[in-house]
């Protein structure tokens, strides 16, 4: 079981509410999980010509910033080793400086070519952006072309019973809010060896790459991933690009989700718990 991680005090927010029990009201103490908008910024060209520009803005639970900003960038193929990441820092030059923690620059290698006309449209990931799912698929394989083993890795279907119990006893956070999304990345014998969570579902997947990135440590072909709520076509694709072989959730996936699965050779697993679940797609690694 991996260290309790201390929560750092942006991660929440207390406020004062009514509690209603039958048809009395009381005055209460509430601890809400904190959203906050990340705007990730990135330095690119050569040394004596270095730009910047802002690539998105994402609403997240502060916490972790410099991995989803890692995972971002990697999952949406702007990066794909770590030598390609120079450095992560929180932006100096914004007005407001209660603002800075709220800006994260990304500095990429001089030798790194960007897709500039593609940094312009919306990122296909984007649940409106307007794509048909067959289009969705090909943009990431043809942005990050994740390959997943053909062979193995293989888990025995009893131990994703245990992954649900073990994720939810690990979600410190979620203990005092109720209000956020977790992924976690399990051993092929369930230990857990990462954990993270966020308002965002994305942003919680994000964090999780981001850690392993930035350590070294993609592909993951080793590895199960657990998220605790449905299973969407991004998910897949942030999994299917950081190597991920094995998708259990807690949820249910999409359509969507299932076919880019089936595609990207990526086992899915949805309504993981109380003893049961659902396997969508590429069922011959789950193995007694």
């Amino acid at each position: 079981m991996p260290a309790p991680v201390l929560l750092p005090p942006t991660s929440y927010d207390h406020v004062t509410v009514q509690k209603v029990q039958g048809t009395g009201m009381t005055t209460a103490s509430d601890i809400l999980a904190a959203e906050e908008p990340l705007e990730i910024r990135i330095g690119y060209g050569p040394a004596a010509q270095r730009e910047h520009r802002t690539l998105a803005i994402t609403m997240r639970t502060p916490g972790h910033d410099f991995e989803l900003t890692a995972g971002f960038l990697f999952t949406e193929g702007l990066v794909q080793a770590r030598p390609d990441l120079l450095g992560l820092v929180y932006c100096p030059d914004v007005e407001k400086e209660e603002e800075r923690e709220n800006v994260v620059r990304a500095e990429l290698a001089s030798t790194l070519g960007l897709d500039l006309p593609r940094l312009e449209r919306h990122f296909y990931t984007s649940s409106s952006c307007g794509v048909c799912g067959k289009t969705s698929i090909e943009a990431v394989h043809a942005a990050c072309g994740p390959t997943l083993p053909a062979t193995g890795p293989y888990v025995a279907p009893a131990v994703l019973h245990e992954l649900p119990g073990r994720l939810r006893a690990a979600q410190e956070l979620f203990d005092q809010t109720g209000g956020l999304h977790a992924a976690a990345l399990f051993s092929l014998q369930g230990e857990l060896l990462l954990l993270r969570e966020d308002v965002g579902r994305h942003n919680a997947l994000d964090k999780v790459i981001g850690a392993a990135f930035l350590r070294g440590e993609v592909p993951l072909h080793q590895h199960i991933l657990l998220v605790s709520g449905r299973v969407s076509f991004e998910l897949v694709q942030k999994a299917a690009v950081a190597g991920i072989t094995i998708l259990a959730a807690v949820g249910a996936p999409s359509s969507l989700a299932v076919t880019a699965a089936q595609n990207f050779g990526l086992t899915v697993c949805g309504f993981v718990r109380q003893g049961r679940y659902n396997v969508y797609s590429h069922a011959w690694r789950l193995q007694s």
